[in-house]
């Protein structure tokens, strides 16, 4: 609560100085892939030919996380304060349609605002604010990947190319005109925290080409509506979906696993059997790294779970097999599949189905 009142405080007073001859621009971000897109704004506001300035940046008020439970801001508000952006102009609402954040929002007289994984939803009250609009830099090839997690529902679904998209908000979720965009292959190895990562800076330096057009109008003039018939959407991701069910082919379980990969994770069940006593142990560990075999490692026994090149090999659905290079058991630390066979001491592993 102190360090909310260290950012909201005097945020009505700092509104009301004597305005730039810059444009004010309202940032709003949470995460750290926000973070590089900020980065952007402040750099080229910084320039001697900028027409705009950063006026205030509005991110997620600070929670408690880890151990301690210590209050910790956004990662977007500490980069901020780490860059000496003065405190009470980070502005931290519990929802975007609080009258008092408005109240503050509109004494700023933003030119345009800009999102960019902010985290919440924007009222109508809030739109009609900025004088060019709100403008969102969202990492998918609108209009397909609406939602709160479009990175890890692409890489679910096993795509080659994606891309991020920079589009006016409107009040229907990520339905606005699209400025522009750029496409960006996807590698088959690769994770949604490293892909997002990627997005948002390949969106960073698209936001920044596309300012002049979007604060002298042309922007509104070109840009083009969605095709709603195309859309698809993408929901966030849940810890129920975790589990991977050895039944399906293994490439929609490397797919998953890159999905959910940072958040939530993706879990198994293992049985670790011990020939000599018949004892039977459950493990559930993440898994962390796979990959999908080759055809010639597919195992006769398909419960079997056998290690072959640095590899735990699991047969799966439709004949396939999914290979796990690095996993975690529950409190302890990821380690390789190597390290991971090392400390099974000659017991046998058997895959388990979800129940």
């Amino acid at each position: 609560l102190t360090l909310r009142r260290l950012f909201c405080f005097n945020a009505t007073s700092s509104a009301s100085v004597t305005p730039s001859k810059k444009k004010p621009l309202v940032f709003l971000g949470s995460p750290q892939v926000a973070v590089s897109v900020l980065d952007a704004l402040l750099k080229s506001a910084s320039s001697p030919d900028s027409n705009f300035e950063v006026a205030a940046i509005v991110t997620q008020p600070p929670s408690r996380r880890e151990r301690g439970r210590k209050v910790y801001p956004s990662p977007v508000a500490q980069h901020a304060l780490d860059r000496g952006f003065p405190s009470d102009l980070i502005l931290t609402p519990e929802r975007a349609g609080e009258e008092m954040f408005l109240s503050n929002l509109r004494d700023l007289q933003p030119e345009l605002c800009v999102t960019a994984a902010y985290g919440n939803i924007l009222p109508t009250k809030f739109l009609k604010v900025p004088l060019m609009g709100t403008v969102n830099v969202h990492p998918s090839l609108l209009p397909l990947y609406r939602g709160a997690a479009p990175v890890q529902r692409a890489l679910q679904d096993g795509v080659k190319e994606t891309g991020v998209s920079l589009a006016f908000t409107v009040r229907e979720l990520d339905a606005g005109p699209v400025i522009a965009y750029e496409r960006f292959e996807v590698d088959d190895q690769i994770k949604a925290p490293e892909l997002l990562e990627l997005l948002f800076s390949v969106g960073s330096k698209l936001l920044i080409r596309e300012l002049p057009s979007i604060f002298d109008g042309s922007a509104k003039v070109k840009a083009h509506p969605q095709d709603d018939s195309k859309v698809t959407l993408a929901p966030k991701l849940t810890p129920e979906e975790s589990w991977l069910s050895f039944d399906q082919d293994a490439t929609v379980l490397h797919n998953k696993v890159r999905a959910f990969a940072g958040w939530p994770g993706t879990r198994a069940k293992i049985a670790v059997i011990d020939e000599s006593t018949s004892q039977c142990d459950i493990l559930e560990p993440k898994i962390i790294t796979t990959r999908v075999s080759s055809p010639e490692n597919v195992q006769n026994e398909v419960d079997d779970i056998t290690f072959i090149k640095g590899a735990l090999v699991i047969p799966c659905g439709g004949c396939s097999t999914l290979e796990v290079l690095e996993l975690q058991l529950p409190g302890r630390k990821v380690v390789t599949a190597v390290a991971f066979r090392n400390g099974l001491r000659g017991r046998k592993l058997k895959k388990l189905t979800e129940d």
